[in-house]
């Protein structure tokens, strides 16, 4: 079974230091939470973050990856002084990358969001020089959410490119990690609800909330965003979201069901489940789920035993492990 996995990462030195400790979307005490003593996921190594070579190929093969998209971790961090030229330099090396294995991997672009104007020059290039088949934000900017004005290029810049947008997890603001997630907690306990166990989920869906209801798909009615972790929540609160926002009370051109089901792409992110599958599959249309492993933080090796796994028609499994995929992508 050919796999294209969407949501894959690497970590560029340079982008990393310049961002600090968010540079993975991580916090303070990540390390803790995930270390292997605490009994919890693995946290990969410099050298599986770094590495866009024989590496990474290996455990692409291991675990019966045809492809993987490349995203570049960190850039969302970057101080707009530095952001543009080593956030240039991190997606030359991904372009390298396909270049060198222009089967096994594609990219998407990191963008120096914190410089919007640098940001939209960069999303050109990339796509435009260097074959990239669309971005991926990881959360916010400098406390902002993409619907900002100031972002308002970008999101014009990919819908006229007509590349989709990953919308991947960021570590909610200090205020809401104090408010929400501080306070009496153990440490490990609390940085795991701030990140993988709720926090990065809850505040990936308010960010696309916001999206959708300050207009920016009216704007851009065409604009693909992708969410990973099934959807980052929104399948499984839709019906609530669309009974107690609807188009009265929006004045949107259309329901926020319509909007979920006409400008979004799901996939698992890891999250290998399939009572989630088949809940999504009854909230979306089949087109509209694709598929992500979200390497190095989870391993390759439950991708095949979940597809080959689903209750579903070989052509239906051949859509979700690469051919909505390459419709998306034009890979």
């Amino acid at each position: 079974m050919k796999i294209i996995a969407l949501e894959e990462h690497f970590a560029d030195p340079a982008v990393s230091k310049a961002a600090g400790p968010a540079a993975h979307a991580l916090s303070p005490g990540f390390g803790l939470a995930y270390a292997p003593a605490a009994g919890l996921t693995y946290c990969p190594s410099f050298e599986e973050l770094t590495d866009l070579a024989e590496g990474r190929l290996a455990a692409m093969d291991a675990g019966g990856i045809t492809m993987q998209v490349l995203s570049c971790l960190g850039a969302q961090q970057v101080p707009a002084e530095v952001a543009p030229d080593l956030i240039r330099a991190a997606n030359d090396r991904s372009a390298a990358a396909v270049r060198a294995h222009p089967d096994r991997f594609a990219a998407f672009a990191a963008l120096p969001t914190t410089a919007p104007e640098a940001a939209v020059a960069e999303l050109d290039r990339c796509v435009g020089e260097l074959g990239f088949v669309g971005t991926m934000i990881l959360g916010r900017t400098e406390g902002d959410f993409l619907d900002a004005p100031r972002f308002d290029p970008i999101l014009a810049r990919a819908a006229a490119l007509d590349v989709p947008v990953f919308l991947h997890p960021g570590v909610p603001p200090r205020e809401v990690t104090d408010s929400n997630y501080a306070g009496g907690l153990p440490s490990v306990v609390a940085t795991r609800l701030q990140t993988s166990a709720w926090g990065w989920h809850q505040e990936t869906a308010v960010h696309f909330l916001h999206l959708v209801h300050s207009g920016v798909f009216d704007r851009y009615p065409d604009l693909q965003v992708i969410l990973g972790h099934w959807g980052e929540m929104i399948p499984f609160y839709l019906d609530r979201v669309n009974e107690a926002l609807p188009q009265q009370a929006t004045k949107l051109d259309r329901s926020f069901h319509e909007y979920f089901r006409e400008n979004v792409h799901v996939a698992p992110s890891g999250m290998f489940s399939q009572a989630q599958l088949r809940f999504c599959l009854e909230t979306l249309p089949l087109e509209r789920i694709v598929f992500a492993v979200d390497y190095p933080f989870i391993g390759n090796q439950g991708a095949l035993p979940f597809i080959e796994g689903a209750d579903l028609p070989e052509e239906s499994k051949r859509k979700i492990a690469h051919e909505n995929a390459e419709r998306l992508l034009r890979l």
